[in-house]
C-alpha cells in the first residue's frame, strides 16, 4: 500500500542542516507532503543553490545559521514563526564528522565539534518548544546515527556526540510528552552523502573500499538519503502519533549482524 499523499499538509517544519544530503531529501520530501518548510545551513551556497531548485509556491525558504550559535538557532526559529507560522515539526539534522585521539584532542576542537554535533540539537529545541507547548502538539526527530549504538576504532569523539543525541531525544520525550510533544531519533548508516563519497575516495581502490564499507550491511548496499528522510516524514507525522522517545535505525541491517 502506498503511502497517503501530503500527509505533512498544514505542518511547518525547521530543519537544520538542510542544504545537501540526508537534510536536503528530508527538505524536499516534507514539501513534496505539504509542509512549509524553513531550513538553515552554514554553507550559503548551497543553501541558495537549493532553493533554486525547490519549486513549491514559496513553502520553502532558506536562512543561512551557524547552528552551534544560539543567536543564530533563536533567529532561524523566530524568521519560521514570523515567515510561515509558529513551527510544529523540528528536524534537527546538522552534524559534522571528527576523528581524534582523546589524548591529542583540544578543549577548543571539543567544544566546537559539539556545539554543532550535539549542543545544536538542544539549542533548535529550546527555541521551537514554546511555540509547540502553546499549540499542545508537535514532533520532534533528531538525527543521530549508527555509531549512537554501536561504533568502532578511530571514531572518537563523534560516537559519543551521536549517543548524547539519543539520550537527549530520550529526555525531552519524557519531559514533553504531557504537552502532546514527541520526540524521537532517525540513526542512518551508511548513507550516500559527501561525507561517505569522500571517505571511499580517499582510498587508493574505490570499488573495494566500497565493497568494505558495505561488507556487514545487510542488503549488501549503501542507502540513499531519501530512505532516512521516509523514516523522518512517518515520524514527524501523524501516522506515528503514538510513537516518541524511540531512536529508529536505518541502516540495512548492519547493525543486526552479531558482535565480533
Amino acid at each position: 500500500m502506498s503511502e497517503p499523499a501530503r500527509s505533512l499538509a498544514g505542518e511547518i517544519a525547521v530543519v537544520t542542516g538542510g542544504a545537501r544530503g540526508i537534510g536536503r531529501a528530508i527538505v524536499e520530501l516534507f514539501l513534496q507532503h505539504g509542509a512549509a518548510v524553513l531550513y538553515c545551513d552554514r554553507d550559503e551556497a548551497a543553501g541558495r543553490s537549493a532553493q533554486e531548485n525547490l519549486e513549491h509556491g514559496g513553502m520553502a525558504a532558506f536562512h543561512l545559521a551557524d547552528v552551534s550559535r544560539e543567536q543564530d538557532v533563536a533567529a532561524v526559529v523566530r524568521r519560521c514563526a514570523e515567515h510561515f507560522g509558529p513551527p510544529s515539526i523540528l528536524v534537527s539534522n546538522a552534524g559534522v564528522n571528527a576523528n581524534f585521539d582523546a589524548t591529542e584532542m583540544s578543549g577548543q576542537q571539543w567544544d566546537q565539534f559539539f556545539g554543532i554535533d550535539l549542543k545544536a540539537a538542544w539549542l533548535a529545541a529550546k527555541y521551537v518548544l514554546p511555540h509547540m507547548k502553546e499549540a499542545g502538539r508537535g514532533a520532534i526527530v533528531n538525527i543521530s546515527s549508527l555509531h549512537g549504538f554501536v561504533t568502532r576504532p578511530g571514531f572518537f569523539p563523534y560516537a559519543a556526540a551521536k549517543s548524547g543525541l539519543i539520550g537527549l531525544t530520550r529526555s525531552l520525550a519524557l519531559d514533553y510528552g504531557p504537552y502532546g510533544i514527541r520526540v524521537n531519533a532517525v540513526a542512518p548508516g551508511f548513507i550516500e552523502t559527501r561525507l561517505v563519497r569522500e571517505a571511499i575516495d580517499l582510498a587508493g581502490d574505490r570499488a573495494a573500499a566500497e565493497h568494505d564499507m558495505v561488507a556487514a550491511v545487510a542488503l549488501g548496499r549503501i542507502g540513499d538519503p531519501m530512505e532516512v528522510a521516509r523514516a523522518v516524514r512517518f515520524l514527524a507525522s501523524a501516522e506515528a502519533s503514538y510513537v516518541t522517545g524511540t531512536s529508529l535505525l536505518v541502516d540495512g541491517g548492519l547493525t543486526a549482524r552479531r558482535a565480533g
